[in-house]
């Protein structure tokens, strides 16, 4: 079951909608009891990689397409540091419409270039950064009539929020702390939006501070500046003017919380530790979060035994080249039992 069915009462659909899904949401929310221990907190993580297109953008990107079918568009349009172009690109194939992706040149992880061909959207790499193929995206779906699916497009936050309802009802309340990387910030506002529907319902009794994490190299929100030339390891959020700022300094603000950044060496220590001690891959801008606690927790700043929900987006399979870089190449050996028993007793 799909978010747009499994949240139809929660979710602006209307008799017309299309009940469009590739099985998005449902992800699983998984303790880390030894970065838990190591934190002294219970951290808990939501793998967003598990959705279909391997990160968070399916939730919303199913609601964008659905409506832009209800309304009648006959192609969508994207600009995407990745993950909204993998998403844009295979709703839009089982929707069986033309989809266009813009992309800044050279600066997107191969595994999600790959998925957005493979899909068969048109993919145009732009001589610019990630915010100026967002303004020619804007202009060119409103000259030709299409439908843009960023996160500018009100449907696409909407259907976000279903990842705040999947976490309370897997906890059976709000978490004390919700981390989450930050890049165009449409994501932390939609999940402070779906706690606080919750708590409206009287599903929850309290909301989550939200803990905003940038890559130093694009921390706008953190800086109060645009960053003009942003550059990070972490591509997904290699983004200098946020669209969504607006939203997500309201939820931080609303909910108390805090933006702050972590450097590209921290981010690939965190993607490391995850991996190493929780077993989860997840491609560097999900592991700013996990980063930014490891920061606070050698601050000082870390409240012992809160619960924490860490949010990693993407899939580590989206950028292997990042993670390959840290860990080295397989060893190599004949084919005898001698040698083999040689590496294993090192």
């Amino acid at each position: 079951m799909g978010v747009i069915e499994r949240y139809s009462e929660l979710l602006p659909v209307t008799e017309k909608t299309p009940k469009l899904t590739l099985g998005e949401g449902s992800t699983p929310l998984v303790h880390l009891d030894n970065i838990s221990e190591m934190l002294g907190i219970e951290l808990w993580a939501k793998l967003e990689g598990c959705n279909p297109s391997g990160s968070f953008k399916d939730r919303g990107m199913v609601m964008a397409v659905a409506k832009a079918l209800e309304s009648g568009a006959k192609a969508l349009v994207c600009a995407s540091t990745g993950n909204t172009s993998a998403s844009a690109a295979a709703y839009a194939a089982a929707a069986n419409v033309p989809c266009f992706v813009l992309l800044p040149a050279g600066k997107v992880a191969l595994g999600k270039l790959a998925q957005a061909l493979m899909y068969g959207a048109t993919v145009i790499a732009v001589n610019g950064n990630f915010d100026r193929a967002l303004e020619m995206a804007r202009e060119a779906a409103e000259k030709e009539g299409y439908a843009i699916v960023n996160s500018v497009n009100p449907y696409r936050l909407w259907g976000q929020r279903s990842g705040a309802w999947e976490i309370c009802e897997a906890l059976g309340k709000a978490p004390d702390w919700h981390a989450i990387p930050v890049g165009n910030a449409g994501n932390i506002s939609a999940y402070w939006a779906g706690y606080k529907q919750y708590q409206e319902l009287g599903k929850i009794d309290k909301l989550p501070r939200m803990m905003g994490f940038q890559a130093a190299g694009a921390a706008p929100l953190v800086t109060g500046e645009p960053c003009p030339n942003p550059e990070t390891v972490a591509t997904a959020i290699r983004i200098g003017n946020p669209v969504s700022a607006h939203l997500a300094k309201e939820a931080v603000a609303m909910s108390s919380g805090e933006f702050n950044s972590v450097t590209d060496e921290e981010i690939l220590a965190a993607q490391l530790l995850l991996s190493s001690k929780g077993g989860i891959f997840a491609e560097p801008a999900s592991c700013a979060p996990l980063a930014g606690l490891i920061k606070f927790k050698k601050e000082g700043r870390l409240p012992r035994g809160i619960t924490a929900v860490m949010i990693l987006t993407g899939n580590g399979l989206k950028d292997p080249d990042t993670a390959m870089s840290q860990v080295g190449r397989p060893l190599e050996i004949g084919d005898s039992l001698e040698e083999l028993l040689a590496v294993m007793k090192k």
